[in-house]
């Protein structure tokens, strides 16, 4: 298997080499990172399969795969009740992982429990196959986020069951990489190995994807919040004098802030990353295990914080697959200014249609 990922460094290498950017191979690879010929074989085969979501997203056909639950009959007030489109993200995902060799489970939050793959596969993946699904008849943009973890050869000897779950429920701070993929005007893989992180633009004339934001550093504080403030009248006392401090320029930073509200979790904690401020949904509404950990992590290997309103989120071991928390991303004066103010997590939750 080394002598493959060394081929597909060296034909990715060929076709960056006229302009010198690096593609997403030739970065992770021996000429670059070299984070490990199995992780290269995984990326390579986790690419890809985002490739193809990202043609799936963009089709004139995904609308009539968004509808196809309406025919068969399933509510439309069910809000987290998995889209077709999700599902094929889904399978999409679950093949290239098992063509891969290298994944022993992966943990979606579109299955009830773990998938286990392959015994000798040395990593665990976490995934959410398509965030953001049900924007996509609105043409709003939706992303795929991921978390890599190294397969726990302790439990290897316990049964299937037990082993798949054990190894999807590590904290994350044993994130070995983890990423998302922003299908929008541009499809971009931003990605941390470790060492901070690094975002890649699909090129379609060549079909890879190249480096063009390197080592990104979410700047300190920002001057934009991220949430949908029609839930104000829910929200604890310390989340509403934040926001209206904040807004009106009265906080730490004397300037006002703006509102940047997407309701896509991937674009908006890409435009945080790149901008500064605070992305934040205050319910206990995102899952841990693949929207938290993945993001939290991408957020400090950038600088910045993940929090859940009052505790960083990769220092938070989870107990459940599907386990749910408030989340905060950006950057760290906006969270240690948030966290000050300490009631921030929402409790009241009367069920939303929208």
């Amino acid at each position: 298997m080394a002598s493959f990922s060394g081929f597909l460094a060296k034909a990715q290498m060929e076709v960056t080499a006229a302009n010198g950017i690096p593609s997403l191979m030739d970065y992770v690879g021996k000429g670059g990172l070299d984070v490990g010929d199995d992780l290269v074989v995984l990326l390579y085969h986790i690419q890809f399969a985002c490739k193809r979501i990202a043609a799936l997203v963009a089709s004139p056909f995904n609308s009539a795969l968004g509808k196809h639950s309406a025919l068969t009959g399933a509510a439309p007030s069910d809000r987290d009740k998995p889209k077709p489109l999700d599902i094929v993200a889904n399978e999409i995902i679950l093949s290239a992982l098992r063509n891969s060799g290298k994944v022993s489970v992966m943990a979606s939050e579109e299955d009830d429990a773990p998938i286990w793959i392959n015994g000798d596969g040395p990593f665990a993946v976490v995934l959410d196959p398509l965030d953001g699904s049900r924007n996509i008849d609105a043409s709003i943009p939706t992303g795929t986020i991921f978390g890599i973890y190294n397969r726990l050869p302790e439990l290897d000897n316990q049964p299937v069951e037990e082993k798949a779950l054990l190894n999807s429920l590590q904290s994350g701070t044993k994130l070995v990489a983890a990423g998302y993929v922003l299908y929008s005007s541009a499809t971009i893989l931003c990605a941390s190995f470790g060492s901070g992180t690094h975002a890649f633009t699909l090129d379609h004339s060549t079909g890879d994807f190249i480096l063009t934001h390197p080592s990104i550093r979410i700047p300190p504080r920002g001057q934009i919040y991220s949430v949908n403030d029609a839930r104000y009248f829910d929200w604890p006392e310390g989340l509403k004098q934040y926001i209206d401090t904040v807004r009106q320029g009265k906080g730490k930073y004397p300037k006002k802030y703006s509102a940047r509200y997407i309701c896509s979790l991937v674009a908006d904690f890409h435009r945080t990353l790149l901008y500064g401020g605070i992305a934040m949904n205050p319910r206990d509404h995102l899952r841990l295990v693949y929207e938290a950990n993945p993001l939290s992590f991408l957020a400090e290997q950038a600088g910045g914080k993940g929090s859940n309103g009052k505790s960083r989120i990769l220092s938070i071991q989870p107990v459940k697959l599907h386990q749910r928390l408030p989340l905060f991303l950006g950057s760290c004066e906006d969270i240690d200014e948030l966290e000050s103010y300490g009631d921030v997590q929402q409790k009241v939750n009367p069920g939303y249609e929208v």
